[in-house]
């Protein structure tokens, strides 16, 4: 049950990941940077997100015990 939540938790992240690199590659994201200097809101948390998503999954995967 756990190694399938890990593995969700990648996934996850993965599909987070590249909707972030999307969102901070768009032209509103690219209008934010213009004004404030930084990206939009929504690009830098969909990154984060993702981030912390794949280090989850991650770390579950690899200190989940296998079944004997």
């Amino acid at each position: 049950m756990t190694k399938a939540i890990s593995i969700a938790l990648l996934v996850g992240g993965i599909v987070l990941l590249y909707f972030g690199g999307q969102a901070f590659n768009s032209v509103s994201s690219d209008v934010s940077r213009v004004f404030t200097g930084s990206p939009s809101n929504k690009a830098i948390m969909l990154i984060v997100g993702g981030v912390v998503a794949t280090l989850a999954g991650i770390t579950g995967i690899a200190l989940s015990r296998p079944k004997r």
